[in-house]
């Protein structure tokens, strides 16, 4: 190894002097190899071709020795494999002057072509100027795997790169992403002998570049699936500093530092033009992922992050990674289009299961028996650069809108939390005035209480001052009238002495009735005197409290009624501003709302086709969540507004709920005073009534005799009320009557008119329906009069059968039979229904084909046509009864003669129907 390393500037030196001593031929065709001869007077020197020689030799000593890393990797050499075979060329062909007989084995083709990589690797810069198309039609052909590690370089423009010096720097530093590499370098390529040893020499190289990578590039950092494509580079027997130098450049020249940045924005470019691709190329492949649910990046998302090396084996790989390096990420495009038309016919046959599983294992399979017919296949599909500029310009207007889009959802969602935090500032201050409204109101509730009991003890002190003073001018009375008398005794004293004695014994009674009214004026006056104290007593108080409640109205709002008061008004306005607050706030929900479903319609609407995910959680083979994850904010945020919604309604209902129970309590403290009052009365009533017992057993005799009175007078009113409702119901019959003869007057009109014009159809037609409908209601009144009167004293039983019911005829007859044995059970007639009037029913049924009922079925509430198929009429006989009746001006009209829907035809039509059928007749 240490020789390979000192001797490359040699290697390159020796390969410039062959390629300037023999001549390079024109370009070959791409399936012959070009032979470079060296003529004899062009000799290479004797020095270099030793030197050649002892390269050799130390490469095949290398290759043997089974301990040395080389031997591990495909036995091929890390240095200076690319020019052995040059060395070799020229050494043969340069010994003797001559070229080297050609050799015919299996090895001749292998030997040219890496004569041929030799001398386009010698001469690089002119053979990639001014050969370019021939040299990338090589590299579609494949590179040699001992060319590959100096050839990529050269592609990528990564071998004087100034970034391989900084390598060693980076290797010094620490970086931020050591742990995660080191997690997922264990992951990287697991089953290949390079980098399945733990800590080995692989490892640890792939470490120190993804390492050196995520320090040069911090806004990248480490990404998963940038480890497979060093490992590739590793593989190649790269140096370090090499592969750190060939990855810089393939980030910053073939669009792989915008694949793996956090946002992952070129993977969603790359994935929607590979879902268009996919749609042009193969639109029934598309339309069955569309269908599947299958989206572009649950199988396609590996391809471009690593490149087809975690997809396919390595050979494959380098050869995809030899055209990617050559033509750029135009190849990936095109391999992915092949590699869905070797699976197209299997992939239409399956689900979305069975496609993943595909993807995984069949389909690198399938691509891996004919890696060649892969490539060519490849090589054949077109694109249009054009085509995929617009992809990616659509692409860029798609997710600009999604941007504006959770801007605006951002600041929905912003203004949806300030909206609650004034929500919740109001709902707090609504509590706080609600309990400040109650406070105020209970308190003022029992100020009014103590006012009225106040007011009703100063009431019932006035009421006891009336009464001692109507009793103190009773006995003042009392002692005038006892005076007069005595005065009158006096006078009359001297005209006889037995009327003397007995006047006298009246004067000593009078004058003990005297004492004891004297006693009892003293008593009077003394308990007057009390009274007249405590009345200036109860009169002070009031005043006290009168000035009190003057005080309370007219004070400062320090004190605490005219304080209550200011602050009820002041609750009563913040209430209402509370409740303006509410209806704006719920407007604004609503509002909210409606902007959110726009939003939500706008959204759908404009996304035709589901974006790719650019997320970094979905490398390699995992699966596409995004579209999910923006489906549950959407629900989430449908969820918020509606319970933003719930809870404005829910203060709302709260508010209501506390002015409600502010009005129970205010009525409960209003019953409850009422209560005592009632009951207050109720003691001062007991008491008065103890008081003058004798004056209330007066009353109770006035009372009964007023009692008595208002009983003859309730007497006499319900007589009176009873008169007046035999004389309303007396008119009420008259009024009927008067209606029925209204309604029979009006009847006789109508058939007189009929009579008269029974040439005009239509006219006849209108009147016979008229007077049907008359004798429909006369018929009824008279049942209803006939139900309630009764014949004889007894109630007839109305009987009906609708017709219109689900009853077919037989049952009808039965109905109407029973009715008629149950009213009629010993008349002779009892098994028929014929009516003894039945032919002026027929006669009257087709003059006034309209009517419903007949007046004389009217109690059995049956249908014409109904009865007559009960009765078994024939059509023959009423016909006879119609040519009989009816006049001949109306019979051709009535017979059915110039009529096709005539009713004695349809009940003709209908019978020979029943015939036809073998129906039994109905009837007696």
């Amino acid at each position: 190894m240490s020789v390979l390393c000192l001797c490359t500037s040699s290697v390159h030196q020796s390969t410039r002097n062959v390629t300037q001593a023999g001549k390079i031929l024109p370009s070959p065709p791409s399936d012959t190899l070009c032979e470079q001869r060296i003529t004899p007077s062009q000799e290479i020197p004797t020095d270099e071709l030793a030197l050649l020689a002892k390269l050799e030799e130390a490469n095949r000593l290398i290759e043997s020795d089974a301990k040395s890393l080389n031997s591990l990797q495909s036995n091929h050499s890390r240095k200076g494999s690319d020019t052995s075979q040059v060395s070799v060329a020229s050494g043969g062909s340069g010994g003797n002057g001559d070229a080297a007989p050609r050799r015919h084995n299996p090895a001749d083709g292998e030997e040219n072509t890496w004569t041929l990589w030799g001398h386009i690797v010698a001469d690089w810069d002119y053979n990639w100027k001014k050969r370019k198309e021939f040299v990338k039609e090589l590299v579609r052909q494949g590179i040699p795997h001992h060319f590959r590690g100096i050839v990529w370089q050269l592609l990528s423009g990564a071998h004087d790169s100034p970034v391989k010096k900084q390598f060693a720097e980076y290797i010094k530093a620490t970086s931020a992403c050591e742990r995660i590499i080191r997690r997922d370098i264990a992951r990287t390529y697991p089953e290949h002998d390079f980098f399945k040893e733990k800590d080995g020499f692989g490892q640890e190289s792939l470490f120190n570049v993804m390492k050196a990578y995520s320090l040069h590039d911090r806004e990248v950092g480490y990404c998963q699936g940038s480890g497979f494509i060093v490992g590739l580079l590793l593989m190649q027997q790269m140096p370090e500093e090499e592969a750190f130098a060939v990855l810089v450049a393939l980030m910053q020249e073939y669009r792989l530092r915008d694949m793996f940045k956090p946002s992952m924005a070129e993977l969603g470019v790359c994935m929607y033009q590979l879902e268009h691709l996919v749609a042009d190329a193969h639109p029934e492949l598309h339309a069955h992922f569309t269908a599947q649910g299958f989206h572009t990046s649950m199988y396609a998302s590996s391809w471009f992050l690593t490149l087809f090396t975690t997809a396919l084996s390595l050979p494959l790989a380098c050869r995809i990674f030899d055209v990617f390096l050559s033509e750029g990420m135009e190849i990936i495009f095109k391999v992915a289009l092949a590699m869905l038309q070797l699976g197209k016919e299997d992939l239409l046959s399956l689900d979305m299961e069975g496609m993943l599983k595909f993807f995984q294992k069949q389909l690198p399979g399938k691509a891996e028996k004919d890696p060649d017919g892969l490539m060519t296949l490849a090589y054949g599909m077109k694109i249009n650069p054009k085509r995929m500029k617009k992809l990616e310009k659509d692409y860029t207007i798609l997710k600009m809108k999604e941007q504006e889009e959770m801007v605006e959802l951002r600041r929905l969602r912003a203004e949806n939390r300030l909206l609650r935090q004034r929500t919740e500032l109001l709902e707090a201050e609504s509590a706080e005035l609600a309990d400040r409204l109650v406070r105020g109101q209970v308190s003022r509730a029992e100020e009014e209480e103590t006012a009225f009991i106040a007011q009703r003890e100063l009431a019932a002190l006035r009421h006891s001052h009336l009464e001692t003073s109507h009793q103190l001018e009773q006995a003042h009375e009392e002692l005038r009238s006892l005076s007069i008398l005595l005065e009158e005794n006096v006078t009359s004293r001297q005209s006889s002495l037995d009327e003397i004695v007995v006047k006298q014994e009246a004067l000593s009674q009078k004058e003990e009735m005297i004492q004891c009214l004297q006693e009892e004026l003293v008593r009077v006056r003394l308990h007057e005197a009390e009274n007249d104290a405590l009345i200036r007593e109860l009169r002070g108080r009031i005043q006290e409290l009168e000035q009190d409640k003057k005080t309370l109205r007219e004070s400062t709002p320090d004190n605490s009624v005219a304080h209550l008061q200011e602050e009820l008004i002041a609750v009563k306005l913040r209430e209402a501003e509370a409740n303006l607050s509410l209806k704006d706030l719920r407007q604004r929900v609503m509002e909210l709302s409606a902007a959110w479903q726009r939003h939500l319609q706008e959204h759908r609407s404009a996304q035709s086709a589901p974006a790719a995910d650019s997320t970094p959680k979905k490398l390699l083979f995992w699966e596409n969540r995004g579209h999910e994850v923006q489906k549950f904010e959407e629900d989430l945020m449908t969820t918020r507004i509606r319970e933003m919604e719930a809870l404005t309604e829910v203060k709302e209902l709260r508010l209501k709920v506390m002015e409600l129970e502010t009005q129970v309590q205010v009525a409960t403290n209003q019953l409850r005073r009422q209560d005592e009052g009632g009951k207050v009365l109720k003691d001062e009533l007991e008491a008065v009534l103890a008081r003058e017992k004798d004056l209330v057993a007066k009353l109770r005799e006035q009372q009964h005799k007023y009692s008595d009175l208002e009983s003859k007078m309730k007497d006499e009113a319900m007589m009176a009320r009873i008169r007046d409702a035999e004389h309303a119901q007396q008119v009420a019959e008259l009024t009927q009557k008067i209606s029925l003869l209204e309604l029979k007057n009006e009847e006789m009109h109508a058939e007189g008119e009929l009579r008269n014009n029974l040439d005009d159809s239509e006219k006849v037609r209108e009147l016979q329906d008229k007077v049907a409908e008359l004798k429909a209601e006369v018929m009824r009144l008279e049942s209803w009069k006939q139900r309630w009167t009764g014949l004889g004293g007894q109630t007839v039983r109305s009987f009906s059968i609708d017709t219109e019911s689900e009853l077919d005829e037989r049952d009808l007859r039965i109905c109407l039979q029973d009715h008629i044995n149950t009213t009629t059970p010993n008349s002779p007639e009892a098994s028929t229904v014929h009516h003894p009037d039945y032919e002026k029913d027929v006669v009257y049924l087709y003059q006034f084909p309209r009517t419903p009922l007949l007046p004389s079925l009217s109690p059995y509430g049956l249908k014409v046509e109904t009865w007559l198929r009960l009765n078994g009429i024939k059509y023959e006989k009423v016909r006879t009864l119609l040519e009989k009746h009816i006049p001949p001006a109306s019979k051709s009209h009535l017979l059915g003669k110039n009529s096709k829907k005539s009713t004695l035809k349809r009940y003709k039509s209908d019978e020979d129907t029943r015939q036809k059928n073998g129906d039994e007749t109905i009837g007696h």
